[in-house]
């Protein structure tokens, strides 16, 4: 099962940790340090040039972490993963 992120970016269903609003996370000094290391360490792929409102954390076989930003809300991204897993 996959998970279609927008912008031909798409990963695989069974690497995905979580799915998390980025307006609501981002309050967070937790979550914006998190991306912010993220980001520094090369581990964050822009799915979008729109304005962002999901990020996707996904860990796959080798324990190496991305997080993709997606301009899609994450209900949106939570409907298409739960749909796809049935």
């Amino acid at each position: 099962m996959y998970l279609h992120l927008g912008n031909d970016f798409i990963v695989n269903g069974k690497y995905i940790v979580g799915i998390f609003d980025l307006e609501k996370s981002s309050v967070s000094r937790y979550t914006r340090d998190y991306l912010s290391n993220a980001t520094k360490l090369g581990r964050v792929v822009n799915c979008t040039l729109e304005m962002p409102k999901s990020f996707v954390v996904t860990l796959d076989g080798e324990l190496t972490e991305r997080v993709y930003i997606s301009q899609l809300s994450c209900a949106t991204l939570k409907k298409r993963y739960r749909s796809n897993r049935m």
